[in-house]
């Protein structure tokens, strides 16, 4: 039969039903069962409002995010130790019985050192022994006796020695800078063909040209290592600006502002 609902407000909302035989009470629900249920009493809430005095949802406070500029990276596979463990360099370890060394299979005068070279550069940022040892060691080896051989493969260097200081490890930071100075000093006009590419080398040089122990008047008793990476690289862009050419310290002020030069004052 045809009926209609009745609904009315008050401390409780309640439910009617009125059909040709009367009206019936359907439930009664309190103000604890209405807010459950998601109802709002009459005159409550803010719907419709202009304006609001409600206070807004509080987040929780986070600090900032790190930048992570001096974070180590991932170091890549390099292809030293490819070309170590297919058989294909000319290398081996010699252990003695004061340490390990390295012995040459040929003389290293006569290597090719625009194939050989950049694979022992490659595998500077290596951690690893043997690789580690191999590749430094056969790197300032082939410096040593390279001679006039040096200069002409200095362009394919610097991508191994890109991709070593972008690892911002401190170890192969250390061992890097150490062998750069070696680099300029190996052969003549090594440092002036390297002022090129101080684009790509120096930025990583800015972020740790601070990095240093402050230990007050205490002694640093490690120093004999050269393990400081602020000093490692002070003295590497000194050795830059000597034996870069009359534009190396320019180069060298554009990418890193606070170096002062070592030749004009």
């Amino acid at each position: 039969t045809a009926g209609n609902y009745t609904n009315t407000y008050t401390n409780t909302y309640t439910n009617t039903y009125t059909n040709t035989t009367g009206t019936q009470r359907l439930g009664t629900m309190g103000p604890a069962t209405l807010a459950h249920r998601g109802f709002l009493q009459k005159g409550v809430g803010t719907g419709g409002l202009a304006s609001s005095l409600m206070h807004g949802k509080e987040l929780p406070q986070t600090a900032p995010p790190k930048a992570g500029a001096l974070k180590k990276r991932k170091i890549p596979p390099s292809e030293f130790r490819r070309f170590y463990e297919r058989g294909d360099l000319p290398i081996r370890v010699g252990h003695n019985g004061v340490g390990n060394k390295i012995k040459w299979k040929v003389e290293v005068e006569k290597l090719d050192f625009h194939h050989y070279l950049p694979i022992f550069f490659d595998g500077l940022r290596e951690k690893e022994d043997p690789y580690r040892f191999l590749a430094v060691q056969g790197v300032y080896d082939m410096l040593e006796k390279g001679g006039s051989k040096i200069l002409p493969v200095v362009p394919q260097l610097i991508i191994p020695i890109k991709t070593a200081l972008n690892t911002r490890d401190n170890e192969i930071l250390a061992t890097v800078l150490k062998v750069l100075q070696t680099l300029v000093l190996s052969a003549e006009m090594v440092g002036e063909a390297l002022v090129p590419y101080y684009r790509q080398l120096l930025p990583v040089f800015n972020l740790f040209k601070n990095n240093n122990a402050n230990l007050g008047d205490k002694m640093d008793y490690g120093q004999r290592k050269r393990l400081t990476l602020g000093d490692l690289i002070e003295e590497t862009l000194q050795i830059f600006e000597r034996h870069g050419g009359e534009d190396a310290f320019i180069n060298i002020k554009y990418m890193i502002p606070t170096y002062e030069s070592c030749v004009l004052s």
